[in-house]
């Protein structure tokens, strides 16, 4: 129950078009986490083909495709979501936010931790591809399309392909 208040305020918080709490369910952020919730539970007790079977089904309700072994923190929310991918070792720390057409994907096919670890925080743009086991800081931006392939220190901002950090330095005019 926790959850669904959590979910309800955080979809009012981030979404303007938001009006009445049933609407909430027809919110592909909230169905594919409650589906994730559950197949992450089955997840960790080895019941790997059930896991593997809501998670499919929950893409092809949501298109929004999350790996039950994702670990994810609170006040998670992807907004519009269709096209979202989250691979199986990827962390997701608390209040972070992604937008449609993200993965957070592994570069190669080597056992262990793979895929990013996104902290506390951060802010995911549109078809932003975060990419190998890398660490994304609290508190980052990460530009639509970007691809980052290096960790992202905390409070910074990258985009581009590949991701470079942005300098926002605002130089002041000398009047003489």
């Amino acid at each position: 129950m926790n959850f669904l208040k959590e979910q309800l305020k955080l979809i009012r918080k981030e979404d303007p078009a938001f009006k009445s709490f049933w609407e909430l369910f027809l919110y592909p952020s909230f169905v594919v986490q409650i589906y994730h919730k559950i197949s992450h539970f089955l997840y960790l007790h080895k019941h790997y083909f059930l896991a593997r079977f809501l998670s499919e089904r929950a893409k092809r309700k949501t298109g929004i495709e999350i790996h039950p072994g994702a670990r994810i923190g609170k006040n998670f929310f992807i907004d519009h979501g269709n096209g979202v991918v989250i691979g199986e070792t990827t962390f997701i720390g608390n209040n972070v936010t992604i937008f449609h057409g993200v993965t957070l994907g592994g570069v190669n096919d080597c056992k262990g931790k793979r895929h990013p670890t996104i902290r506390d925080n951060v802010i995911i743009g549109a078809h932003a591809q975060v990419l190998g086991n890398i660490i994304i800081g609290k508190n980052a931006k990460i530009g639509a399309g970007a691809v980052v392939l290096k960790n992202v220190s905390a409070n910074k901002t990258v985009v581009g392909i590949p991701a470079k950090e942005k300098n926002c330095i605002n130089k002041k005019k000398r009047v003489q």
